[in-house]
């Protein structure tokens, strides 16, 4: 099992909270890619979070069933890991000769993994050289809990597939929705149902990367109370409304952007490390994924405060689609930046 190489022929899952999603592609990076087979599968979220016996058995059942309707015969697959659930980060080493290099890394990587390697699977990429200093190299370092990632891999396993790959999720929704040609760096963000995915890509590698706690059920509950409405019509009203203050006399506005202020806060903060980091380098856009991308005027809340341009994000902007593709994705199309990462990933 990698956790970051991938292996010959495979098709990607994600596991959601609400969902299930899965994609295979066909093509590579240097030509562009193909969408051959998908699934979007609801799931119960009460199914994700039983560890018992049973509840693996049921989403091992769920997941063969979503294997079944996208028509996958390939075993193989790739799959994310929730960002909580990983250690993710970014060192530097000294630059040598390549296998050098690959042979004194595995001898240091417990260096960088913040618990014993008895108790981790760890594994690196080699970005290169680092742009503040030609003498050093970056290396990103990932490693998951051996607990956590065995009871997953027992899990898959069980319903005849074959785990070739295993990747944090923030790596592969950054490589889905990086900005393609970006001389500045790319401030990739995921707001997700309970937590938020941060990475910066520059030059086409991730240099900084972090989770920070609270997602959308954060303002359902904070509108819910703010209201005196239920969870579901809370939810309803920031996803139609969002950020628009001419909408229920501009309160959901109030209520939301009190919160959203810190989290505005947070990424300015990731841009200064960033631009403190890595001196010249500048973060010439932010990109917005899941939740984010969907409540009206969330870009534009984050631009203003921020003061980087702010776009929603495409995970399909490399991908070929067909016209009945896209009408079968269209409602959904915006939840596949994890699985289609994993899908855009090297053989290498």
């Amino acid at each position: 099992m990698n956790l970051l190489h991938g292996v010959g022929d495979f098709f990607s899952l994600d596991i959601g909270t609400n969902s299930m999603r899965i994609v295979q592609l066909s093509g590579n990076s240097q030509h562009g890619w193909t969408l051959q087979k998908f699934a979007y599968v609801p799931i119960d979220q009460k199914l994700t979070k039983d560890s018992s016996d049973l509840g693996k058995k049921r989403l091992g059942e769920a997941i063969m069933g979503a294997v079944e309707q996208a028509g996958i015969k390939t075993k193989n697959v790739a799959i994310g890991l929730p960002a909580g659930k990983t250690f993710t980060s970014i060192v530097e080493t000294e630059t040598l000769p390549d296998k050098e290099l690959r042979k004194a890394f595995k001898y240091e990587i417990d260096k960088y993994v913040p618990m014993s390697l008895n108790d981790a699977k760890a594994d690196y990429i080699i970005l290169g050289p680092s742009p503040n200093d030609p003498a050093k190299t970056e290396v990103l370092v990932s490693s998951v809990a051996k607990d956590y990632a065995e009871s997953t891999m027992e899990m898959i396993e069980k319903t005849g597939l074959n785990i070739v790959a295993m990747e944090p999720e923030p790596l592969a929704m950054a490589r889905a929705l990086n900005l393609p040609g970006a001389i500045d760096a790319c401030l990739v963000v995921d707001f997700g149902e309970n937590s938020t995915d941060i990475v910066i890509n520059f030059k086409d590698q991730p240099r900084l990367v972090r989770t920070i706690p609270g997602g959308l059920e954060v303002l359902i509950k904070a509108v819910a109370n703010g209201l005196n409405v239920r969870e579901d019509q809370s939810r309803q009203f920031i996803l139609k409304f969002g950020l628009d203050q001419n909408q229920v006399e501009g309160q959901v506005f109030k209520i939301l952007n009190a919160h959203l202020d810190t989290f505005a806060s947070e990424l300015t903060k990731s841009v200064r490390f960033f631009q403190t980091k890595y001196l010249g380098g500048k973060v010439g856009g932010i990109v917005l994924s899941g939740y984010a991308g969907t409540i009206p005027l969330f870009a534009e809340f984050i631009e203003a405060k921020t003061n980087v341009p702010t776009v929603k994000g495409n995970p399909w902007q490399l991908v070929r689609t067909t016209p009945a593709q896209q009408q079968a994705l269209m409602s959904v199309a915006n939840e596949f930046a994890v699985v289609i990462g994993l899908s855009e990933r090297s053989n290498d």
